[in-house]
C-alpha cells in the first residue's frame, strides 16, 4: 500500500498533532499502522488505559483520541473521526463479567477504573437486559481482581480480561450480551476530537489504520502469544470498521444514559 509524503499533501501544522491511543492488545493494529505510516512524522502518540486518555481529551492534553464513546457525554462539543473503531458484532473476549455463580446469584460486581463505556454498557445490561439486583463498586486499583469470588463478581476489560478467562465458572462477554439484547454491534472507543480535524490528515490517518490492519501477520508477530490466540482475536472477536451498523450501535448506546 503506497502513501504520499505528508510534505506533499498540503499538510501544515505549527506542532505535531497528539494522538492519544489505548495501550491494549485491541488497539496493536491501529498503533502498528500510524508508527508505520509517513504520517508518523506529524502525530506525537499519547499511550495509557482507556479512562485516563478520556480525561486527557477533556482536559486538551490530546487532539484526538482512541477513547470510550462514553466520554462523548461530558464534552461540550465532540467530533467522531475517521473509518475505524474497536468494536464487536459479538463476543469481544477482552470485556467481559467473571463470576463464579449464574447472574441471578451474584451479590455485588467490582467495575474496572481503567473503564468508561464497558462501565457503563455493564450498569445498561444489569438494568435492562439481566434485570438484577445487586451492588456496584468502583475498584480504584488492580486489587479488585483477587476480589472475584464466590457472590463478588468484577468487570475486566483489555489484556487483563483476556488472562483472566478460565478462572471463573461464568463468563458474560459484553459485547455479545449487548448483541443479544439489541441486534447490534457495539462500539467501545473510536477516534473522538474536541476540534474538527483536516480531512487531509484524515485521509492519511485512515490510510495508516488501514495499512495496520493489513498487516496481522507482522503485528501478532510483536506481541505475546501466551495470552489468547491472537489470530482469533483480531480476525474475530475485533470489528475495526466503523460502518453503518456500529453506528447504529453507538446511537443507541450513547441515548440510554
Amino acid at each position: 500500500m503506497a502513501y504520499f509524503c505528508p510534505a506533499k499533501i498540503g499538510l501544515s501544522v505549527e506542532r505535531k498533532i497528539r494522538v492519544g491511543i489505548i495501550n491494549y492488545l485491541n488497539t496493536r493494529p491501529l498503533l502498528y499502522g500510524l508508527k508505520m505510516a509517513p504520517i508518523n512524522d506529524m502525530i506525537e502518540l499519547v499511550e495509557d488505559f482507556p479512562a485516563i486518555l478520556a480525561e486527557k481529551l477533556k482536559a486538551g492534553d490530546i487532539d484526538v483520541g482512541l477513547v470510550p464513546v462514553a466520554v462523548t457525554k461530558k464534552l461540550p462539543e465532540y467530533h467522531l473521526n475517521g473509518k475505524f473503531c474497536i468494536g464487536a458484532v459479538g463476543d469481544v473476549a477482552s470485556v467481559c463479567l467473571f463470576s463464579d455463580v449464574p447472574l441471578e446469584k451474584i451479590k455485588r460486581i467490582y467495575l474496572d477504573y481503567q473503564s468508561r463505556s464497558s462501565v457503563a454498557l455493564l450498569k445498561w445490561l444489569v438494568k435492562n437486559h439481566w434485570k438484577i439486583d445487586v451492588e456496584l463498586i468502583d475498584a480504584t486499583d488492580e486489587s479488585f481482581i483477587d476480589l472475584i469470588k464466590e457472590e463478588t463478581a468484577g468487570l475486566v476489560i483489555g489484556d487483563r480480561a483476556l488472562q483472566q478467562r478460565g478462572k471463573t465458572k461464568y463468563i458474560y462477554d459484553l459485547a455479545g450480551e449487548w448483541k443479544a439484547a439489541t441486534g447490534l454491534p457495539f462500539v467501545f472507543a473510536a477516534w473522538i476530537s474536541t476540534k474538527p480535524l483536516p480531512e487531509n490528515f484524515m485521509f492519511e490517518f485512515d490510510k495508516a489504520n488501514e495499512f495496520g490492519l493489513h498487516h496481522l501477520n507482522e503485528v501478532i508477530a510483536q506481541c505475546p502469544q501466551n495470552i489468547y490466540d491472537l489470530k482469533k482475536y483480531y480476525s474475530h472477536n475485533l470489528s475495526y470498521q466503523l460502518d453503518e451498523e456500529k453506528r447504529k450501535g453507538l446511537k443507541l448506546f450513547l441515548e440510554s444514559f
